[in-house]
């Protein structure tokens, strides 16, 4: 005759009826994600130095055209004026191409830099470095006035840059020799100004939230995890599978001091230790809440999996009894790693011990033999 109360016995209730989101709860509600505000993202930008722009660049791209191909950083000495290229081809810089040229200046991005910047483009095409790209994008923190009205008259443009080139003093065209130079001069008349844009940080960050690096670079202010909820004092229906395993532990391990409930509330070490095994539910049952009320969907399920990775092998090993399984899965799921995510911050040792209880609730894991595990 089983000795379990009839609570034990109820069919499981699993899933309560969600928490509603409120501003008393401290958290944000599942369709509200979790953004760290542009202006801080901004301002966390502009502290950057060249190469860290860069990087960001490098991320920012893909996000612009799904046709791109492949996205490659090249800044450095000798790049030609080339910092971030983005191929529609595999053919690279043979085939159709867009250029990024980052310039991360304390104080705008005026035509003067940026003129420069064209005519080392030219010249990387007369030697054959590249063929011309079909896009040029200045990226900047700050547009200066003089290089948004040149780019606003592309025709006006190309024709004092072509007259320009002829008397300047630029090495960069200067050691190209008369051939090349006319050859450059050319290139530029021929060449549409349309193709030169620009783009600012308030554009690029709202762009970079849609790509995997925004969380990395900008990670979320995360909220508070509220207090955990304490057990009630009696077991609830929905705690009724876990708890008729443990309760099958102790009287294993314990036949005639901690077979039945009552027995098990006087015993000195099964009646504490169930205790706190239920804490521990209600730590994780905690957890749960605050990821359904303050996250996307699927992190505490995340946490779940990982924990159920990590000890399902030694829960199906051989142990002596349920007891020492139990220890064992238990100690395997504090030890565990997790994936890093911005809620695996809010996990603490109690919560996983309550997480193998509810993979036990849903008979994922069982502790004595016989239950199938």
């Amino acid at each position: 005759m089983n000795t379990a109360p009839s609570w034990i016995l109820k069919p499981r209730e699993l899933h309560d009826p969600q928490v509603p989101c409120s501003p008393a709860s401290g958290a944000r509600c599942r369709d509200q994600p979790l953004q760290v505000r542009t202006n801080q993202a901004h301002a966390g930008a502009l502290t950057y130095d060249p190469d860290e722009f860069e990087k960001f660049v490098e991320e920012w791209v893909p996000a612009l055209d799904s046709l791109y191909v492949r996205v490659v950083r090249q800044g450095g000495t000798g790049d030609h004026g080339i910092d971030v290229a983005a191929f529609l081809t595999h053919q690279s810089l043979e085939g159709s191409w867009h250029n990024y040229q980052c310039k991360r200046y304390k104080g705008t991005l005026a035509w003067s830099t940026a003129a420069g910047e064209i005519r080392k483009m030219f010249a990387g095409v007369v030697t054959g470095e590249f063929i011309v790209p079909e896009q040029y994008t200045f990226v900047a923190p700050s547009i200066g006035p003089s290089l948004q009205q040149a780019l606003q008259r592309p025709v006006g443009t190309r024709k004092a840059f072509v007259e320009a080139l002829r008397e300047t003093t630029d090495k960069v065209i200067t050691d190209l020799g008369p051939r090349l130079r006319r050859e450059v001069e050319e290139l530029a008349a021929g060449t549409s100004f349309e193709m030169f844009q620009t783009v600012n940080m308030k554009q690029m960050l709202e762009q970079h939230k849609t790509t995997d690096y925004w969380v990395k670079r900008f990670p979320p202010e995360s909220p508070p995890r509220p207090a955990v909820m304490e057990p009630p004092e009696k077991p609830e229906p929905r705690e009724a599978r876990y708890v008729q395993q443990l309760v099958q532990v102790y009287a294993e391990r314990w036949p005639s001091d901690a077979s039945t409930v009552t027995q098990i509330a006087q015993h000195r070490t099964a009646g504490p230790h169930l205790r706190h095994q239920r804490e521990a539910f209600f730590s994780a049952e905690s957890l749960r809440r605050f990821g359904e009320e303050a996250y996307p969907a699927g992190h505490f399920e995340a946490i779940v999996k990982d924990i159920y990775d990590a000890v399902i092998d030694v829960a199906r090993d051989d142990h002596p009894t349920g007891w020492k399984r139990l220890q064992a899965v238990t100690s395997q799921a504090i030890n565990a790693g997790l994936t890093q995510t911005v809620f695996a911050q809010h996990v603490r040792t109690l919560d996983r011990t309550g997480v193998c209880h509810h993979l036990a609730n849903e008979d994922e894991l069982t502790w004595c033999e016989g239950e199938g595990t």
